[in-house]
């Protein structure tokens, strides 16, 4: 990028209506946001400028809640110690979501902090991903976390008395319980305060015989009530682990990593698989030590420290991990050539395959899993580009809609090549066939004849094609098939046709002999005929509108020849040309006399 104007292009937008005021805020987030130190200049510094100044006035449109919002978007963080600072101004819920979103250095952190105002820190001291440097920071500026708010007290209870009022215990004295017709008035125990020397039952015990232990409980429910009372934010006011959220369902876990250490016992699993294994041994160690006899492959494998590949393992316990795995791992030496575990993964055995199902078969269906995987993120590009193309979360500018526009055309080019890999992988594998139908060659030849003439009569080409008048040559075959099958075949050899060249078409029924086909010949243009191996030509076509594939000719002609296979025909070539033959459907008596040095040579 040789200049960046996106911010200008942001602020020469006029934002209309609640979508418009939102996305505009949000874009402005995103460019204010991106990086931590902006470009110099004049003009430059007169765009930031405008753009605080904007930020404020949509800032007035905008409800802080939604604002909030928009900030605490999963997957978004800024790095801009600026923009943190300005929002930390703003309202608590504002203040809060950047705080928590600012992504910054320590540098950044020190400088910023001393700026914002004494409300805004405590959101900063919420956070548990912070440097040291900056928690010492806020420790010397006073920033704690929140405690728990005081108990209350009943207004006809006596105040408590101070320190100074109170002699010094010289010795301890039994506690004498009071009579319950006067019971003593009660002081809050954690308010109350103690003597140096006080120790015994009254250091766990007040005047009524309660526990300090239920008075703590008494103000973590007092703290509960008044939380749910205000109705806060989760953020400004977070909930305690009391064990009040429901428990999430066990599933089942397909793989994970692991470590262990030079005895075999694992010393660290990856996330939610580690508190179920940790401590568990790879292998009893009854045959480690010697790898004797009676030793498993498993325990010679760990004593000789060699490494397990594709090793059947069971392990039990929790639902989620009992069952039957895949052990491969990896032996770990220490910068000393210390041997300090194994490092390696666990799967889940799959389930057996099919026997009668051929290799072809399985290759077919990882391609067609590989071309799922890619599918995924090109369709997500296709749908953005069209959501910004129509404008349909908010205005855009002609130039990025039109760039949005190639852009889903090209994602559009690109899924239609995943269908024709998809559709050769299902074909040459077995897995796929051609719709049975019913269609006339001789119309669909000659409808794909009709298309292709106007762009090669630019370059003064042709493809001939002059069937007998009022003659219908059937195929059981799906219509929409076979004018595929046909396109992917006319449209390579017309592509590859240069200046001037025809391309002669004929077809022919070839009956006779035991043999009921359809002969389609064509000759090659001069690209193609030079090429030794025409299903895999690297010959890149003539500039054209004609489009064969997003491969090219010698792979649409790869995808002809399947698809003529699973029909019953075949695509072959003979010198400089290439015959197409499918079985005929039409009865003898209905067809023309074919010519005998054809019928002759198709049964040669």
């Amino acid at each position: 990028m040789f200049f960046d104007d996106r911010l200008a292009t942001v602020l020469r937008l006029r934002a209309t209506g609640e979508a418009g005021l939102r996305t505009q805020y949000r874009q402005l987030l995103d460019l204010l946001g991106k990086n931590r130190v902006h470009p110099t200049g004049r003009q430059y510094r007169s765009l930031i400028a405008a753009a605080w100044l904007r930020m404020d006035a949509l800032a007035e449109a905008i409800p802080a809640e939604d604002r909030a919002q928009i900030i605490r978007e999963a997957g978004w963080r800024f790095r801009s110690a600026d923009l943190a600072a300005h929002l930390a101004d703003q309202e608590p819920a504002v203040a809060a979501a950047a705080l928590t979103r600012a992504d910054l250095s320590v540098d950044d952190w020190s400088a910023l902090i001393p700026r914002i105002p004494v409300r805004a820190r405590g959101f900063i001291r919420l956070r548990r991903d912070l440097p040291l440097d900056v928690e010492a920071l806020l420790a010397r500026l006073g920033i704690q976390d929140r405690g728990l708010p005081a108990p209350e007290v009943t207004a006809d209870l006596p105040p408590a008395q101070p320190v100074a009022a109170r002699e010094p215990e010289q010795s301890p004295a039994p506690v004498t319980p009071a009579p319950a017709s006067a019971p003593t008035p009660r002081q809050p125990v954690l308010a109350r305060p103690r003597a140096a020397d006080q120790r015994g039952t009254r250091s766990d015990r007040d005047e009524t015989g309660r526990s300090e232990i239920s008075a703590l409980v008494e103000r973590i429910a007092q703290f509960r009530r008044e939380r749910s009372a205000s109705g806060s934010d989760a953020e400004i006011a977070p909930r305690l682990p009391l064990g009040e959220l429901p428990e999430l369902p066990e599933r089942a876990i397909a793989s994970f990593g692991f470590a262990t250490d030079a005895t075999g016992k694992i010393v660290w699993a990856a996330g939610e698989v580690a508190p179920m294994v940790i401590g568990t041994r790879l292998a009893s160690g009854r045959g480690i030590e010697g790898a004797s006899a009676f030793a498993s492959t498993l325990e010679r494998a760990i004593a000789r420290r060699q490494p397990i590949t594709g090793l059947p393992y069971v392990l039990g316990g929790a639902a989620a991990i009992a069952g039957e795995w895949t052990l491969d791992a990896q032996p770990a030496f220490s910068n000393e050539g210390h041997f300090t575990g194994y490092t390696g993964r666990l799967r889940r055995i799959l389930a057996e395959y099919d026997d009668t199902t051929s290799g072809e078969s399985h290759e077919a269906d990882r391609i067609r899993q590989l071309l799922h995987e890619l599918r995924t993120p090109v369709t997500a590009v296709q749908g953005y580009a069209e959501v910004i193309q129509q404008q349909l979360f908010g205005p855009a500018p002609n130039e990025y809609r039109a760039l949005a526009a190639a852009i889903a055309a090209d994602a559009a080019r690109i899924l239609a090549g995943f269908d024709e890999l998809d559709r050769l992988a299902r074909l040459e594998s077995g897995a796929g066939a051609m719709e049975p139908g019913e269609s006339d060659l001789v119309q669909l030849v000659r409808r794909i004849v009709g298309q292709i003439a106007p762009v090669l009569a630019a370059r003064a080409a042709a493809v001939e094609f002059a069937p007998q008048s009022g003659a219908s040559i059937l195929v059981p075959c799906e219509a929409e098939d076979l004018e595929s099958l046909l396109w992917r075949l006319l449209a390579s050899l017309g592509a590859a046709c240069g200046e001037g060249e025809k391309i002669e078409t004929r077809l022919d029924p070839v009956i006779g002999g035991g043999l009921a086909l359809a002969r389609l010949t064509c000759t090659l243009p001069a690209d193609l005929a030079r090429e030794e191996n025409l299903f895999a030509a690297s010959a890149r076509p003539a500039k054209t509108t004609i489009n064969p594939g997003l491969f090219g000719a010698g792979f649409a002609f790869r995808l002809a020849r399947a698809e003529a296979r699973a029909a019953g025909g075949m695509l072959v070539r003979e010198g400089d040309r290439v015959v197409l033959t499918l079985p005929l459907l039409t009865g003898s008596g209905d067809l023309p006399s074919p010519d005998p040095a054809i019928a002759a040579e198709a049964a040669g």
